[in-house]
């Protein structure tokens, strides 16, 4: 059974909430643009291109309710409509300044909206329904993409790093949450690493705690183990030791991460600890892999020093919260008191703490960035080629490396041609949309 990440019916929308995980499932209902904002910025609903596809949802759950006759009239005229839905987006696009996916959705959304606007023939509904079509289509495309991500990356990985005959199966490192509670389904560096488990080619993943949330403790622990893939958690300072006195025995090869936004020279931000990561994987000479969706590649930012990092409060790097946990001083058996949830304070009172949510790996630490069209390297002056990404002539198809299973949402695609009425449920694997 798929993690169910995002539910999705047209006119109504549910997110897992991902700061109960991984000791409750508890779905959270998104009526408006307002409570996806809330959920993104509170990290409810994180990875990039997850948040994307949420942001998108919550205006179509509107529009679906508007175009069914429910609730008052948005706008009286197709100009209308498409100035309330791009104030809408703009709101939107604030909940998450670094991670492009989301500006990235809001343009080509725009672009939609501003087509059906600009028709001879055009009224608020066409715009709205216009918009309804367009959205719905970025679910399905995320889980689709990622499918592909996974499959080019595992044969990257497989081609480029397995030299020993007598060891097939690699191991590798992750960080953070880049799996089905991220985007749409799949995933794109646990994507990777389902699709090196789906090949027989994993021996074993080691996935750091990711502090100061603990994404990857809570969230791709909580993956791992409901898809059953041989792992071990590790917390962030454990990296270099583990790399050092396991590297060898254990085969690992390379570290796997994603990625909120990619600058045209290949500087990449992600989870804060990722640009550390990349640092030990060059020292010790494992390969550094960012697998992303060629929306996460933004070519208006030419480096990393352009690209905004988002600041959160001190209380999270000075406070912990989780289930209470009780202890058998005898057995040693534990007992997870599910609803009750406590915060507790690791550091000493009035300590100031500084919390950037990413950092920035520069591309002269990264040795492929991994995308649904292929896997760009570097050429032989250490620039990144994009070519094979935005050239349509150049796609490449991907390479077999294991079937994944498929999402159920995806047995009914979504077309424009397919009438309002009768569309299809969909339910999403969600970071739908990073890590973060």
């Amino acid at each position: 059974m798929t993690l169910q990440a995002i539910k999705y019916s047209r006119g109504k929308l549910e997110i897992l909430d991902q700061l109960r995980l991984p000791h409750q499932e508890v779905y959270i209902d998104i009526k408006t643009p307002q409570d996806a904002w809330h959920a993104i910025k509170s990290m409810q609903v994180r990875g990039a291109p997850a948040i994307a596809i949420v942001a998108a949802l919550s205006i179509a759950v509107r529009s679906a309710h508007w175009l069914n006759g429910q609730g008052e009239m948005m706008a009286a005229t197709a100009r209308d409509s498409a100035v309330l839905i791009n104030g809408q987006l703009d709101y939107l696009v604030t909940s998450r300044p670094t991670a492009v996916n989301l500006a990235d959705a809001a343009a080509k959304l725009k672009a939609v909206v501003s087509a059906a606007a600009n028709k001879s023939d055009a009224d608020s509904r066409a715009v709205m329904a216009a918009y309804l079509l367009a959205a719905e289509r970025m679910l399905v495309d995320d889980v689709q993409d990622n499918e592909r991500i996974g499959k080019h990356g595992a044969a990257w990985v497989l081609r480029n790093t397995t030299s020993n005959a007598s060891n097939p199966m690699v191991s590798v490192m992750t960080h953070c949450n880049t799996g089905s509670l991220a985007t749409a389904g799949y995933g794109t560096a646990l994507g990777v690493i389902r699709s090196l488990h789906s090949s027989n080619s994993l021996r074993h993943v080691y996935y750091t705690e990711t502090r100061p949330y603990n994404q990857g403790a809570r969230l791709t622990g909580y993956e791992l183990i409901h898809d059953g893939l041989p792992a071990t958690l590790i917390t962030d300072s454990m990296a270099a030791a583990l790399m050092r006195t396991k590297g060898r025995s254990e085969n690992i090869t390379a570290v796997i991460v994603g990625a909120d936004r990619v600058a045209a020279n290949g500087d990449t931000a992600n989870k804060i600890g990722t640009y550390a990561l990349a640092i030990l994987a060059k020292y010790h000479g494992l390969k550094f892999l960012v697998a992303a969706p060629r929306t996460t590649v933004d070519m208006t930012t030419k480096s990393g020093a352009d690209i905004i990092i988002e600041e959160r409060p001190e209380i999270e790097v000075v406070n912990l919260k989780g289930p209470i946990v009780r202890t058998n001083v005898f057995s040693r058996e534990k007992e997870i008191i599910t609803d009750s949830t406590e915060e507790i304070c690791i550091a000493a009172e009035n300590t100031r703490a500084w919390n950037p949510a990413f950092d920035v790996t520069p591309a002269e630490l990264i040795d492929g960035i991994i995308t649904e069209h292929g896997v760009v390297e570097k050429d032989d002056w250490g620039v990144f080629q994009w070519d094979k990404v935005f050239d349509v002539g150049l796609l490449d198809e991907a390479p077999e490396v294991g079937e994944p299973k498929r999402l159920n949402m995806l047995s009914d695609g979504l077309t424009p041609e397919v009438p309002l009425n009768d569309q299809p449920s969909i339910t999403g694997t969600a970071s739908v949309l990073g890590q973060r």
